[in-house]
């Protein structure tokens, strides 16, 4: 079971997509959110949650303050679902928008004209290859806006992503088999 943590939707049941993506515990969640918290990395922010499957780590955004997020998802179920889950947190975040795209990442990313205070890249550990995170994160650079925070989760096998030029890292964490990696614009 998949449910928002804290904020105005906090304890929400998220519905998850029956096959197909890798919500993020609940554990790393809370651990990040405290964190980005403790940042004060979210109130106001306008969020892009690459890869959303379920769209928890964007939702989970807006219900602790976040003013907008656009959540990506190029497979149909998943992007259903985060489409349901969208409208179960717009109840209780009223003033938060929130849209769902049916797309890939990477076309998401050549259209997007937003500046985004907030990014969470968590593609599939298998398919998704280093290679890959690079170009997107490389297509993601002149979407930030200054001081923007991106968080980075993979395989904790995985090695440090490689980020481009204006990306820098911040920290990094390990939670068993997920990792997560920090990285501010330069």
């Amino acid at each position: 079971m998949t449910r928002i943590i804290a904020g105005r939707a906090g304890s929400l049941t998220l519905v998850v997509p029956d096959a197909g993506t890798r919500p993020t515990s609940d554990r790393v969640r809370e651990s990040l959110f405290g964190s980005l918290d403790a940042a004060d990395r979210l109130r106001g922010a306008a969020v892009l949650d690459l890869y959303a499957g379920s769209g928890a780590l964007a939702l989970e955004a807006l219900s602790r303050g976040a003013a907008s997020a656009d959540l990506v998802e190029k497979s149909p179920r998943a992007a259903a679902v985060a489409e349901r889950n969208v409208r179960a947190v717009a109840k209780a975040v009223p003033q938060a928008r929130a849209r769902v795209h049916r797309m890939t990442a990477d076309a998401f990313l050549h259209a997007a004209r937003t500046a985004y205070d907030l990014v969470f890249l968590d593609p599939p550990y298998e398919g998704v290859d280093d290679a890959a995170v690079a170009a997107t994160l490389a297509l993601l650079v002149p979407r930030l806006a200054e001081g923007a925070t991106v968080v980075i989760e993979r395989a904790a096998r995985s090695p440090e992503p490689a980020l481009p030029e204006g990306l820098t890292l911040e920290r990094s964490k390990r939670y068993g088999d997920t990792a997560l990696w920090w990285a501010t614009t330069a």
